[in-house]
């Protein structure tokens, strides 16, 4: 299910201009899928990036479907970034992205009347878990750090679960996001990917950063607040509503909770305001500090990984693939800039 991308494939996606060298013109891509793990490891790129344009574990958790679209938005625009001194191409292997059509097809054929609809489509997000979290395995195994565009955030459970195989322990994680995606494990979605790696002991400790009040719930934070040494959060009101404590205090805060041990950066883009997502926001954290936040957490030398997820733009409107796009190539080079 893996679709391999070949240097041929990305010049199709590549604008050049005489007096310029664009980013995709300097990445990494591999001759085959044969002896993946081996050619990873012959690799000199430092990041592999990757999409899962799939939405099944959204529908699953009754969100709004579309996050198929972020990977080309964001693959387009980080290729015609430029290479220069700030952004080095040749650090990045554009592997490509996850064929799930057929996935999606079955998920469109369900019916909604069928009593198990939900569990129908959390036994699909289950075989996609599986191709995620081998692959991540494989990349983290070979000493790369994945970059991944989702996709429903139950890719987090894929992320976690293959980098903690490939280090050998289990991982933290910290995440930006309005939600806590820790719900009761009812069944596969993208509302339960950290409380499943949490349980099945992938996941060592997890922050949330930015929860929304209004949108988690009395027993989500009576679980949260039952295990304090391995989960803590802060709250997008309490940051930048109340102004409780500033956001440089609980970026530092929230790294001290995790560097013990390497960690995972996930990326929910409902938590950024007004963002074409699974949960659009028109309350939430700038573009900017979005982009801080990966650029502070991203280098530090724990690191493992960066997923960015739920981004929905309308494949027919060409300014939110532009926009949408632009956002998430920006957090791909603030991630790899050092």
């Amino acid at each position: 299910m893996l679709q391999l991308y070949t240097s041929t494939t990305l010049e199709t996606l590549i604008h050049k201009r005489d007096g310029e060298t664009k980013f995709g013109e300097k990445v990494e891509t591999l001759s085959s899928q044969e002896d993946l793990g081996e050619q990873l490891l012959k690799s000199n790129a430092k990041y592999v990036l990757f999409g899962i344009p799939e939405d099944i574990g959204i529908r699953a958790n009754r969100g709004k479907k579309g996050a198929t679209t972020a990977w080309n938005a964001g693959l387009a625009s980080l290729l015609n970034t430029q290479d220069n001194a700030y952004n080095k191409g040749k650090h990045v292997l554009v592997l490509g992205h996850f064929d799930f059509s057929e996935l999606q097809e079955t998920a469109e054929n369900f019916s909604k009347n069928d009593p198990n609809y939900y569990q129908q489509l959390a036994n699909l997000v289950r075989k996609i878990d599986d191709e995620v979290s081998y692959l991540v395995f494989q990349i983290v195994s070979a000493g790369k750090k994945p970059i991944i565009i989702g996709g429903g955030h139950n890719n987090a459970y894929g992320n976690i679960k293959g980098a903690a195989l490939g280090k050998s322990k289990a991982i933290n994680v910290v995440n930006f996001d309005a939600h806590t995606d820790f719900r009761s494990l009812e069944g596969r979605h993208s509302g339960n990917g950290f409380s499943y790696a949490f349980k099945e002991g992938f996941l060592d400790r997890y922050f949330m950063f930015g929860l929304h009040e209004n949108y988690s719930s009395k027993k989500v934070f009576k679980t949260i607040n039952a295990t304090p040494d391995r989960l803590r959060y802060n709250t997008f009101e309490s940051v930048m509503i109340r102004q409780e404590q500033g956001f440089s205090f609980q970026l530092h805060n929230a790294l001290n909770f995790i560097n013990n041990r390497p960690y995972g950066i996930e990326i929910d883009c409902d938590v950024i305001e007004n963002i074409p997502s699974s949960a659009m926001t028109p309350s939430g954290f700038s573009a900017n500090q979005a982009r801080a936040f990966v650029s502070f957490f991203g280098k530090q030398k724990n690191a493992a990984y960066l997923h960015l997820c739920e981004a929905a733009p309308n494949p027919n409107d060409a300014k939110e693939m532009y926009l949408v796009g632009k956002l998430l190539s920006y957090l791909i080079t603030d991630f790899i800039r050092k």
